[in-house]
């Protein structure tokens, strides 16, 4: 086929693309299988899917913990907060080097170890993106109701 005749033809398909209506584009949503129900209820998730639907909580004291070895909750707003392979933005203030001056809590040691139990000199790739196992805290309602009570003798003793 001729560098014009493959023009002509992507031409004609962008046209039969445009002209069609999107309706008939997109696939029609499926009728919800008999039995299931979700959390939002009858609510489109397009409807609760809005950016900054809830708001972060502002910084706060941390949070007490539930069980022994939980990931500490973040008790501060991260909305901007970037992790990225070259730059994580929580080491600002969670680094060893700084966080005493800030006041903030430094990393744990566990998260300088390797699989093998080597210490680096630097956070170990398994423990560097956060959000992995440390959550943000919202004010929402829950989705779930939920009555956990941790057990007095997993509880953390106080320090």
């Amino acid at each position: 086929m001729t560098m014009k005749a493959r023009a002509i033809t992507l031409l004609l398909a962008a046209a039969l693309v445009a002209a069609t209506p999107a309706s008939a584009q997109a696939p029609k949503a499926s009728a919800k299988a008999p039995g299931l129900t979700s959390e939002r209820g009858d609510v489109p998730i397009e409807a609760t899917s809005s950016t900054d639907m809830f708001r972060n909580q502002r910084d706060r004291e941390p949070y007490p913990r539930d069980f022994q070895q939980q990931p500490p909750l973040i008790p501060h707003g991260i909305k901007g907060y970037n992790i990225t392979k070259n730059f994580n933005k929580c080491m600002d203030c969670h680094a060893w080097s700084v966080a005493k001056q800030i006041g903030a809590t430094r990393v744990s040691e566990t998260h300088f170890k390797t699989r093998e139990d080597q210490t680096l000199a630097n956070i170990s790739p398994r423990r560097y993106f956060c959000l992995q196992c440390h959550a943000a805290q919202v004010e929402a309602p829950p989705l779930v109701k939920s009555d956990f009570v941790p057990l007095d003798t997993v509880k953390p003793q106080p320090r």
